[in-house]
């Protein structure tokens, strides 16, 4: 398997608000065997839909205030098993995202200003050596 995406893109309903973010170029990745689609999120326990959270000072921090950071962790971790397991060598994210977001996230204040930074899945996979682009 050359790529993983992110499950959001590849149309599951599996976005902190419930939809998705289903991107054409990766559904045919997924659809002709090439792509593995994956939600650190989702592996990491969390309930669709669910509050959203940012990165603040390194730490996974829920808009309502709770640390979610080791829940968090984990779900990259299996994440990472699965990309692992697959041989995946290059990743397709969905931008801004403080999981999958590449090269830009939001500032972790809530208030839709994004700033320089990986979330903590796409940081992992660079960290592996994996080629990460966020989706178009």
């Amino acid at each position: 398997m050359e790529y993983v995406v992110s499950a959001c893109l590849a149309g599951c309903n599996c976005r902190y608000d419930g939809g998705n973010n289903e991107d054409k170029t990766v559904v045919e990745l997924i659809k002709a065997g090439q792509a593995l689609p994956v939600c650190p999120e989702q592996l990491g326990g969390f309930p669709t839909p669910r509050t959203p959270f940012e990165l603040q000072n390194g730490r996974a921090i829920s808009k309502d205030g709770i640390d979610i950071t080791e829940q968090m962790h984990r779900g990259v971790e299996e994440a990472v098993h699965l990309v692992q397991l697959a041989g995946c060598k290059k990743a397709i994210l969905q931008p801004r995202s403080p999981s999958c977001g590449a090269g830009i996230i939001y500032d972790g204040s809530f208030s839709g200003k994004k700033i320089s930074g990986n979330g903590l899945f796409a940081a992992k996979l660079i960290e592996l050596g994996l080629e990460v682009t966020p989706a178009e």
